[in-house]
Parts: C-alpha cells; structure tokens; sequence
C-alpha cells in the first residue's frame, strides 16, 4: 500500500499539477505586487500634477511685479517704411531751420547758426543740401530709398551739432560795441512785436531794419534773406502770412 501511494505522489502528471499551481500562485502575486505599485505611482503623479497647477497659480507673473510691461516681439522695418520715417525726419529738420531762417530774433539769439564760417553750420547746409537732392515725392525704390535715409541721418546729427554749437557761441565772438548793437536791436524788435500802438510798431521795425543792414554789411550778424523778407514785411504793416 505504501509503494501504491509513494507512485502516485511521484507520478510525472501529479508533478505537472503542482508546478502548475505554484506557478499560478507565483503569477497572482507577481500581479497584485505590480497593480499595488502602479496604483501608488497614479497617486504620487496625481499630487505632483496638482502640487504643480497650485504654484502656478499663486506665483505672481514677473512683469507684474516689477511692473513693466512684457517684451514685445520686434517687427521687421520694411525698405520704405525706413524711407518714411526717414522723410518725416527730414521735414522736421527743415521745419526748424526754416523756422530760424525766417525769424531776426532767432537770428539775433544764434548768430552762428546763420554763418557757414562757424564749421558746424557750414557742415549742416553741405549735409541739408545731400538729403535735400536725393527728396522724392514717392518711394524711389532701392537702393536709392536706402541712401536717402542715411543722407537725413547725416543731416540732423549735423543740425543737431549746429545748433548746440550755436547755443554755446551765442555773442561770445562779438566785441562790446557789435553786443551793444545787437541788444539795441532786440529791443526795438521786442518793442515792435508788443506794442499796441501802430505807428511806434513800424518805427521799432524800421529802426530794427536799419540797424540789422549796418550789422550785416560788417559782418557781425548774417542775416538771412528769408528773415530780411519778413523784417520788411513787418515794416511795411503786413501781418504775418501776409
């Protein structure tokens, strides 16, 4: 009976049985292992995840604290746009010179700005005259646009320069006597702009005149032709523009 059963428990299939349930029950626990482990990396990833979506939103936006506004992309100048700008530059310059050019008490505060002896001067009317050549109505295309723009550049660096350099010359070249005269006439000029009564207004004018004349043909002020256009007008009783 004993040789019966020690057969039976050696028997190849009674084996095959209980590798095989070993086998399952190694499988089962190799599952419930790996689904334990999986289940804890969804919650850890879950927290990361709303951890993460908190500080973002509680973190203030860097702009916001320093208080300036974010930076914005440049865009791309286009050849004409350049040659725009440019265009609108160059009538600002010619706008102020024009403005200095037509007034005498302009001229009397900056004398130098009206001598192309001073260097400065003489550098900003060769630069106005380049850009003034190559000004065209319409886009001329390039690289003729291109070289208009650096013409305008070149001039109001120029006039820049003439002007800064005539605020620091002022009279500074002038003896005592040509001061003197240049203060006489900007009284009768002031004078002649503030004064309510018609006939001391056309006498300050025309004493103004005289003593500008006297002034240019000795060199110590140059007065322009645009500003003796207007000197006389005034003396004639013309209103401005007229």
């Amino acid at each position: 009976m004993r040789h019966s059963v020690r057969r039976r428990a050696g028997h190849p299939a009674a084996r095959l049985v209980l590798g095989s349930a070993a086998v399952v029950l190694a499988g089962t626990a190799v599952v419930v292992v790996v689904g334990a482990f999986v289940q804890v990396l969804l919650v850890v990833l879950v927290a990361l995840l709303v951890v993460g979506a908190w500080k973002a939103v509680r973190r203030p936006d860097r702009h916001q604290v320093s208080g300036t506004p974010p930076a914005v992309a440049p865009t791309r100048v286009t050849a004409e746009q350049q040659w725009r700008r440019a265009r609108a530059e160059h009538q600002r310059v010619r706008a102020e010179f024009a403005a200095h050019e037509t007034d005498p008490m302009a001229v009397l505060r900056r004398p130098a700005l009206s001598d192309v002896a001073v260097p400065s001067t003489a550098r900003f009317v060769d630069a106005f005259a380049a850009a003034q050549a190559l000004d065209t109505d319409g886009y001329p295309g390039e690289p003729y646009g291109a070289s208009y723009a650096r013409a305008v550049e070149h001039a109001r660096r120029a006039w820049r320069a003439a002007v800064e350099a005539a605020d620091r010359i002022r009279l500074a070249g002038l003896t005592p006597d040509e001061r003197r005269a240049v203060e006489r006439v900007v009284k009768l000029l002031t004078t002649a702009r503030d004064s309510d009564s018609e006939p001391e207004r056309l006498a300050a004018y025309a004493r103004a005149r005289t003593e500008l004349d006297r002034l240019d043909r000795a060199g110590t002020v140059h007065l322009p032709r645009p500003a003796r256009a207007h000197l006389d007008a005034r003396a004639r009783g013309e209103l401005p523009g007229g």
